[in-house]
C-alpha cells in the first residue's frame, strides 16, 4: 500500500512554532514529532511505500525521515518548488503512483485506520474517498432569516452539525488525469469538479480521535492529551 503525505506548507497559522521547523516536525510529547507518529501508524497499518511532498524547509524533513528504513518503509520525496495547492503536488508525481493510494496531511493526530480508508476506497469504486468527522458549530449570535426586508424566522444562538474533512483521502490515479501537472489544484476545486461531473466522492465516516494541529491552541491541546492517548496513537509503543 502506498501513501502520500502532504508536508510542503509553511505552517503560518502555527507560528511561532514553525519559524525554524516545518509544521510536521514540531514535537508532540517528549520524544516524537507529528510526522514520526504518522509514519509509525502507516507502517503498523501495512503501508510499505510513502511519498512525502515537501516544500518549505523540506530539506529538514528529508534529513529527519531519510529513506524510511527506520520504520520498515520505503520513502521517497516530491519537491514543490512553487505553491501548488492541496492536490497540485500529486499531479507532478502521478506516474509514480499506483491506481489507488492514500493521501493525507502531515499535521494530524488520529487513531483512524488508514488501511481501512484505502480498502474502502478501492471497494467503493468512487473517484475520491474523504475521511469525515462530525463537528458541532455554536453560533454566538441570534440568527435571522429575512425575506424581502422582513424577518421571517429567528433562532437564538443555534448549534449546527457538519461533517468536515479530516485531511485524509483515498484517491484513484485516474481521477487526476484531467488535470495538468505543474498547475495548482486545490482539494475544493477537485471536489466541486467531481460533483459537477456527477461523480460524487465517497464519505468514510469516523467518530474516533482526531485533532488537526493547525493553530497554537490545537498544538497545546495535542501535547496536553498525548500522554494519555499515546498507547492508542502508537500501538505497541
Amino acid at each position: 500500500m502506498h501513501a502520500v503525505i502532504l508536508a510542503g506548507g509553511k505552517g503560518v497559522r502555527l507560528r511561532p512554532y514553525t519559524t525554524a521547523l516545518p509544521k510536521p516536525l514540531v514535537p508532540i510529547g517528549d520524544q516524537h514529532a507529528i510526522l514520526e507518529i504518522v509514519l509509525r501508524q502507516l507502517a503498523t497499518s501495512g503501508f510499505t511505500h510513502c511519498t512525502i511532498a515537501i516544500g518549505h524547509l523540506g530539506e529538514i524533513i528529508r534529513a529527519y525521515v531519510g529513506d524510511g528504513s527506520q520504520w520498515g518503509m520505503e520513502i521517497d520525496y516530491a519537491t514543490e518548488e512553487n505553491p501548488l495547492g492541496t492536490m497540485g503536488p500529486l499531479l507532478t508525481l502521478r506516474e509514480r503512483l499506483p491506481e489507488s493510494f492514500l493521501v493525507m496531511n502531515g499535521d494530524i493526530l488520529t487513531d483512524l485506520d488508514y488501511a481501512d480508508v484505502l480498502n474502502r476506497h478501492r471497494d467503493s469504486g468512487a473517484p475520491l474517498t474523504i475521511a469525515t468527522y462530525a463537528r458541532k458549530v455554536h453560533i454566538d449570535f441570534g440568527v435571522l432569516t429575512t425575506q424581502e426586508s422582513k424577518v421571517v424566522a429567528f433562532t437564538e444562538k443555534p448549534s449546527m452539525d457538519y461533517r468536515v474533512s479530516m485531511g485524509v483521502y483515498g484517491l484513484s490515479r485516474s481521477t487526476l488525469e484531467a488535470y495538468t501537472p505543474g498547475l495548482p489544484l486545490g482539494f475544493d476545486e477537485l471536489v466541486l469538479d467531481l460533483l459537477a461531473a456527477g461523480r460524487p466522492p465517497h464519505s468514510y465516516e469516523f467518530d474516533g480521535y482526531w485533532l488537526d494541529i493547525g493553530r497554537p491552541d490545537d498544538y497545546d491541546r495535542a501535547n496536553a492529551e498525548f500522554t494519555t492517548r499515546k498507547s492508542m496513537l502508537l500501538k505497541g509503543a
